[in-house]
């Protein structure tokens, strides 16, 4: 898929590029590929999935192997019990108490990943994709349900192209994965992007950029903080706040989206509406996608003071 070089990704693209000298990227990233990347080269050479996507998959879904339930499952692609007849883990995700595959190592779980697709009529079609699609292969999963997040293809896409990850399915395992010991700061310089400023930029950075909507966010660590972040992208705490939607610091838990861009009127065109689940609220809905709260009230035409409603269709654009 042709992505049109706007002034967005000319920012990202420009912002990257200085910092690959320096290897300015996120340590347990970098750590899992340089472990992982030849296990999902193998696994494209027998089974057709690339290996970038293989990869990202795995750090997005264990958070680089690290989470706790990777720790305990092996787990790496958060694959559920469904017609399997192993050990099992149970572990809350879109549910409480959802079960999940156990592996012994890490590789079985690898394996397994591969045969889950493979095997599976829904996934057929990305088989039929260039070796090199990661794009089509990132929105098709999506697509296929394999994740219920609406950013997940982004997501994917934005892992790859970080951390170069694309080159593994081109069979050059040389990908930069080295991590150094001590990084030389440098001096950060403005940067513009469209819709305004988002301030200086510490190449001492420690989270991952990705984008939702066009809009450029990054998912906290453990003990974290909102300053902190702030302080990453040389920005004040209110701003940061502002674009998501809060005007005091609450404490912020590990895997929390933080956007440090505004946050768009709509959704984007291939997610007009959304069923309210229980458990939602219109902020969360409105992380999700990438929206400022105010235009998801706006565009339902629902007074500020209810909340989300389970069951009730929302309007995204």
């Amino acid at each position: 898929m042709k992505i049109r070089l706007n002034t967005k990704i000319l920012f990202i693209l420009l912002f990257f590029s200085s910092l690959a000298n320096s290897q300015s990227l996120n340590k347990s990233y970098l750590l899992y590929i340089e472990q992982y990347n030849q296990l999902a080269a193998k696994q494209q050479k027998e089974y057709g999935i690339p290996a970038s996507i293989t990869l990202a998959q795995g750090l997005l879904e264990s958070g680089a192997g690290v989470s706790p339930f990777a720790m305990e499952s092996k787990n790496h692609f958060g694959i559920k019990c469904n017609d399997w007849g192993g050990d099992k883990i149970y572990h809350d995700d879109d549910e409480k108490g959802e079960c999940f595959r156990k592996y012994n190592e890490v590789v079985e779980s690898y394996e397994d990943h591969s045969l889950f697709l493979k095997n599976r009529k829904r996934y057929a079609f990305l088989f039929e994709l260039a070796p090199t699609d990661y794009e089509g292969w990132a929105f098709g999963l999506k697509k296929a349900g394999y994740a219920t997040d609406p950013a997940y293809g982004y997501k994917l896409i934005s892992i790859i192209e970080n951390y170069q990850l694309h080159k593994y399915d081109l069979g050059e395992r040389t990908a930069d994965v080295t991590v150094m010991k001590e990084q030389k700061k440098e001096k950060p310089e403005n940067n513009e992007v469209a819709g305004g400023s988002i301030g200086s930029i510490n190449p001492m950075i420690t989270h991952v950029l990705m984008k939702v909507n066009h809009v450029k966010f990054v998912t906290a660590l453990s003990d974290d903080s909102y300053k902190l972040i702030a302080d990453e992208f040389n920005m004040s705490v209110e701003r940061l706040l502002s674009y998501n939607d809060l005007v005091s610091e609450p404490h912020l838990q590990a895997g929390t989206r933080v956007f440090v861009a505004a946050k768009k009127n709509k959704a984007p065109k291939e997610c007009p509406t959304h069923v309210i689940e229980d458990g939602e609220s219109m902020r969360s809905i409105a992380q999700d996608y990438g929206v400022k709260v105010v235009s998801l009230y706006k565009l339902n035409k629902i007074p500020f003071t209810d909340s989300a409603k389970p069951g009730l269709e929302l309007k995204l654009r």
